[in-house]
Order: C-alpha cells, then sequence, then structure tokens
C-alpha cells in the first residue's frame, strides 16, 4: 500500500474543463432557488475535456458548472483513485512545516494557542494586556512565551482587554464580526476568556464548529442537500458548503448550535432537526502568514424527508441570508465534485469524505483508503 507522500506525488489528480455555455445542456434546470438538480445520463453533446482542477477556484462558477463537473466522466478518470481527495485534505493542512515561527499562547500554565513571532510584535505596544515572558518550559523556538497581564482576573476583564487591542489593530485583523469564541485549553474545560471570532486564527485558538450531512434516501440512492454561499460572505463567497454548518460561539453547546443553524440556514423546523445524529469529528491544523487555525468540526448526519425543501427566505427574516440557494445532489455527483474540482469550501470536502468512509463509498479497496482515513483527523482532537 502506497504512503500519503507517495500518494500525493503520484499522477495529477483528474477533473474536467467548464465549457463556455451550457445553454445547450442546461435548459431544463430552474434558475429559481430551492430546486434540485435532476441528473439525466449523458446527453450526445456531452463531450468533456480534462483539465487541472486549481483553474477553476471559487467566484467563477455557477450550478450549471457544477451539474457538468459532476457528470463529467471518460475512460482516464478512475472513480477509485482517492488522489483528489488527500489534494482536499492538503488544502486543509498547509504550512505544517511553519509551526516554529509561532510563539506560545499561554493562560493559566495552559497552552490556548500560538502567536506568529511578527504578528506578536504588534502586541509589544500593549504592556497593559500581554506579558512576554522567557521560559523554555513550552518548548518554544522564541525561548519563552506569551500570556495577559495579571491584572486581568476575571474572564470579562480579559475579553474586553482583548477586544480593545483588536479594534485598535484595525486592519491587520480583518473581518471583524462581533461574534465571540469561546478561549480554552481543550473542548469542554474551563473558558480563560472570549475573542472575536475572526481573531482566532491570529491567537492560533482552538476554534470548534458543527457541520452536518441533510441527505435523502430515494429508492436505495443518497443524495446530500447543497448549499451554495452568498457571493456577498465575506469567507469562501459563493462556495458550495453544506446544508448547515457553522462556528460554535461562546455559551452554546453543539446541540443547541445545530437546531439553531439548521432554522436560520436552511428553514429546518426543529420538530426534524431533533432527529439530528453526532458521528464524529474531523480535525485540521492549517498556517497560512500569520493565521494559525486549528480547528474540529463535530459532524452530524440528518436523514431529510422526501418532501422537505430548504428555504431561504430572507425577506421574511426567517433565514440569515448566508446560503444563495439549495441544490439536492446524488452522493456518487457529489465525490466527483470534491475529487476534481475545489469548489466546496475546503472544510466541508473534509466532513463529506468523512460522510463516504461511513456511508460505503470509499471502500478498504480504494488505494489509500486508511491513509485518506487518518488523514481526516490530522489536527489535535482535544
Amino acid at each position: 500500500m502506497q504512503t500519503t507522500s507517495e500518494l500525493m506525488a503520484c499522477n495529477p489528480f483528474l477533473s474536467y474543463r467548464i465549457s463556455i455555455s451550457f445553454s445547450s445542456l442546461c435548459k431544463t434546470l430552474s434558475p429559481l432557488l430551492r430546486t434540485s438538480i435532476s441528473f439525466p445520463t449523458r446527453s450526445p453533446q456531452f463531450n468533456p475535456i480534462r483539465f487541472h482542477s486549481r483553474s477553476m477556484m471559487a467566484n467563477s462558477f455557477s450550478w450549471d458548472d457544477v451539474f457538468r463537473i459532476s457528470q463529467a466522466d471518460n475512460d482516464l478518470d478512475d472513480s477509485s483513485d482517492l488522489q483528489g481527495f488527500f489534494e482536499r485534505v492538503k488544502a486543509c493542512n498547509r504550512g505544517c512545516e511553519k509551526k516554529s515561527e509561532f510563539i506560545p499562547f499561554v493562560i493559566e500554565q495552559q497552552i490556548v494557542g500560538y502567536i506568529h513571532n511578527r504578528f506578536a510584535n504588534h502586541l509589544r505596544e500593549f504592556h497593559n494586556v500581554f506579558d512576554f515572558l522567557e521560559d523554555k518550559s513550552y518548548s518554544s523556538h522564541f525561548g519563552g512565551y506569551i500570556t495577559l497581564n495579571p491584572s486581568l482576573k476575571s474572564s470579562e476583564d480579559r475579553t474586553e482587554a482583548v477586544a480593545d487591542v483588536i479594534n485598535c489593530l484595525g486592519g491587520l485583523i480583518p473581518g471583524t464580526r462581533n461574534e465571540l469564541y469561546p478561549v480554552t485549553s481543550s473542548f469542554g474545560k474551563p473558558e480563560f476568556f472570549s475573542l472575536e471570532r475572526a481573531a482566532a486564527p491570529y491567537f492560533g485558538i482552538k476554534v470548534y464548529g458543527i457541520h452536518m450531512n441533510g441527505y435523502v434516501n430515494k429508492d436505495g440512492n443518497k443524495f446530500l442537500w447543497i448549499g451554495k454561499r452568498s457571493e456577498v460572505k465575506p469567507t469562501f463567497p459563493g462556495m458550495l458548503d453544506h446544508l448547515v454548518a457553522g462556528g460554535l460561539p461562546h455559551g452554546i453547546t453543539c446541540k443547541e448550535n445545530i437546531l439553531k443553524e439548521c432554522e436560520e440556514e436552511a428553514g429546518l423546523p426543529r420538530s426534524i432537526s431533533n432527529r439530528a445524529v453526532p458521528v464524529g469529528v474531523v480535525s485540521y491544523m492549517d498556517i497560512n502568514g500569520y493565521s494559525f487555525k486549528r480547528d474540529v468540526l463535530f459532524c452530524y448526519d440528518l436523514e431529510l424527508p422526501d418532501e422537505f425543501i430548504p428555504t431561504n427566505q430572507v425577506q421574511l427574516n426567517v433565514t440569515d441570508g448566508e446560503v444563495e440557494s439549495f441544490k439536492l445532489v446524488p452522493v456518487t455527483h457529489v465525490m466527483n465534485i470534491i475529487r476534481r474540482v475545489e469548489f466546496f469550501k475546503p472544510n466541508c470536502s473534509l466532513v463529506i469524505t468523512d460522510f463516504l468512509f461511513r456511508h460505503g463509498y470509499i471502500s478498504p479497496e480504494n488505494d489509500g483508503y486508511l491513509q485518506l482515513l487518518q488523514s481526516l483527523r490530522s489536527g489535535d482532537c482535544s
């Protein structure tokens, strides 16, 4: 069996070029929201051409493109090849060799995050909030760590002081949302303070989230409800997403968050969302510049009734407007999309890949099965 590194180095992953016009193929597709895609057999006009998937990224595709990519097939495309899935995992786990550039962020003798040494220079100006101490016990390349000033004793004082710093830093931390994430050493442990969501990767704190696979069983075949993110979203605009997903903010449990997000993002009533089943986690560690993401995503499955259709009635304030539209897509076609192109928000690809394992779409007969399964939990699951 090949190792992960060998798999990463093998043949380029397969995907396909999108035609300029889809009018001849997709005249029957409804432009309205809340529709499901019907996937017919390949038409006589259908003649896909291979292309490298990185040539088509977010913000440059439509549902017509998704439809075309999901069906594209030829004799050279081996559906058992897991290379494309490894590429998606790799996209969420960049920069591990740069961890030495970060300084431990310590609260009450517990490492709660990691701060890039150059970003830390901006924090040195705030002497009444941050202390820089020399101590080699935390295995830092810089021989020390960052902590909060001991005068900040309560969670409320710490939260307010750090928030003031973030406001002062302005453009260094873009996209502030006034949404707080808990700062803790691990899940379920005491919260030391709360931090602005947009600042989480700059302080390298562990961030937890919930992602739900909403699927339908039809005549023995499974279909996934897929959302397309709003074009005005500050992060990953226009990309494909789960039916329901969100971060786990301060002061709410995973179960409560699932119920809330189901209602806000898909118009799912609690009578249905209460049946969501927790099925495990995926995790990743991604370093990009000053950003250090250490995310753990709690995964849920929810089998939905055939008659349910997600809603996005922004004008009625029923949902939050984060999703532009939804489509119901055969799971086998979702597989094709993930392994061929980067249309999904990166961490969604990991959660759906986990779904594919658990529902038997990826099997031990696939070369690289165990390596891919292990790679879905590349981050620290604590």
